[in-house]
């Protein structure tokens, strides 16, 4: 194309890279539900890159397809199938820009992974809470751009609190760089939250100062065996009232997600307490010396003198990791059949209720499936999947995804819940944020997003449909 000699021209003749290995790999989502073409890939290693190329790209009218480590699950990174759209990598804006201890704060391109960014908080005695499975592939500019959360939410928050500031380019090249380690700023419209959660089409986050926080000294593991989804919020709502800020995650793992893990993968081991329709993973933390496996012991001996659990084991260290490699490793790749997944969050009381009547969904709308509901009991997210029951027919039971995420969806909906509640929007949801969004926040986001993006080039057909730029 002809922008692709233009723009080698201004930047030099390594400025962009046009062959299929190197486009290829990229062109494709996480879970391959989308598959795109682009004219050229850039790989920009400066806020200062990205500028140039997107001031040439607004002025030509060249879509922009911002791309980190790939990781997401809406293809909010792979390009349309026009083949006119620069694909924009930041693989190669990795460094730690600064690490402040004592301002609990680190600095860092929006390239560097977030294991890389652990690593360098470790390395100052200090701890970046995040944790996600893909944590050793998947980059922090990602993280922000759809505000990543995991499994630590209900201590620590989503990516919107563990971000002081960012550094981003906007659709005409200008740079914001608000970088500076202040808790409190109140001048102005907050752009740091208005950029964190975009994905990419406000503008292409470069840079952030992260929060950081005491490293951990003490932490204390339990798999605990419960009756039901009540049991489990009422034993959720007991450990946090004796614990304090020290829950720092609480899991609702379904007999049916432990049973395949360990039908799957070989080296899986079932934790040892008694079997239950559900069970709690949780875990407390202490940055200072505090008897992390006393007050976890002495929690859950009242919860099962109260009736809020089964059977509850201590996990000792080696054995913590095995217990969280289970969960991790749900759902196993080597499952056989398809999976219907639904990303939702509602407020925590309600999350039995939702299990129930959303179980009743299920068996309504798709006989040949079988509910795998998992989750972040703790801060109300759900991942609320539908198996293929072994034997069954595919395609009809394909067929049944579109009335089946309509079902759950408005029931999530009519609960004060969300049908996206860490994945994002991407180009997966686009509909559905205009079927659920009400008509003043779609017209505030559509103008928002005309006032930073006049001409549509940033990551077009993700969040909000577009019209080609």
């Amino acid at each position: 194309m002809e922008f692709v000699s233009q723009l080698r021209e201004l930047l030099g003749p390594d400025s962009l890279r046009t062959g299929p290995d190197d486009l290829a790999p990229l062109l494709a989502d996480h879970r391959q539900l989308f598959r795109g073409r682009a004219a050229a890939l850039a790989l920009p290693d400066s806020t200062a890159e990205v500028s140039r190329r997107l001031a040439f790209c607004n002025t030509h009218r060249i879509s922009v397809v911002p791309q980190g480590g790939n990781t997401g699950y809406c293809g909010g990174a792979t390009p349309d199938e026009s083949g006119t759209a620069l694909l924009l990598s930041l693989r190669r804006m990795r460094r730690i820009r600064a690490v402040n201890a004592d301002d609990f704060a680190l600095v860092a391109d929006a390239g560097c992974t977030l294991a890389e960014v652990q690593v360098a908080a470790e390395g100052a005695d200090r701890y970046f809470p995040l944790s996600l499975g893909s944590e050793g592939s998947c980059q922090i500019g990602g993280n922000l751009a759809t505000n990543a959360g995991g499994t630590a939410v209900l201590r620590y928050g989503m990516m919107r609190d563990l971000t002081l500031g960012i550094e981003a380019v906007l659709a005409d090249g200008s740079v914001i760089s608000q970088l500076a380690p202040l808790r409190k700023d109140n001048t102005g419209y907050d752009l740091r939250q208005l950029l964190i959660g975009s994905e990419g089409t406000l503008g292409i986050i470069t840079a952030a100062c992260l929060k950081l926080f005491p490293a951990v000294r003490a932490r204390a593991t339990a798999w605990i065996s419960v009756a039901s989804a009540d049991q489990a919020l009422s034993l959720l709502a007991l450990l946090r009232e004796r614990s304090a800020d020290r829950l720092v995650t609480c899991e609702l793992v379904p007999q049916a997600a432990l049973n395949l893990v360990l039908q799957h993968i070989p080296a899986a081991r079932d934790p040892g307490t008694a079997a239950a329709p559900w069970y709690l993973l949780v875990e407390l933390a202490s940055s200072g010396d505090d008897d992390m496996d006393g007050l976890l012991q002495a929690a859950l001996a009242q919860a099962l003198e109260r009736d809020l659990g089964l059977d509850a084991a201590l996990a000792r260290k080696w054995r913590a990791a095995r217990i969280w490699r289970l969960r991790e490793r749900y759902p196993p790749r080597s499952a056989a059949g398809a999976s219907l997944k639904h990303d939702i969050s509602a407020p925590v009381a309600r999350i039995p209720e939702f299990i129930r009547r959303g179980s009743a969904l299920v068996e309504q709308h798709i006989p040949e499936g079988f509910l795998v509901a998992y989750g972040h009991i703790g801060d109300g997210n759900l991942h609320f999947n539908v198996n293929q029951r072994p034997g069954a027919d595919s395609p009809s039971f394909l067929a049944c995804e579109a009335p089946l995420k309509r079902a759950v969806h408005d029931l999530v909906a009519s609960m004060g819940g969300s049908f996206s509640a860490e994945h994002g929007i991407g180009q997966l949801k686009v509909a559905e944020l205009e079927r659920y969004a009400q008509p003043a926040e779609l017209a505030a986001m559509r103008a928002i997003k005309h006032a930073l993006d006049p001409n549509g080039i940033l990551n077009p057909g993700k969040v909000l449909r577009s019209t080609p730029p």
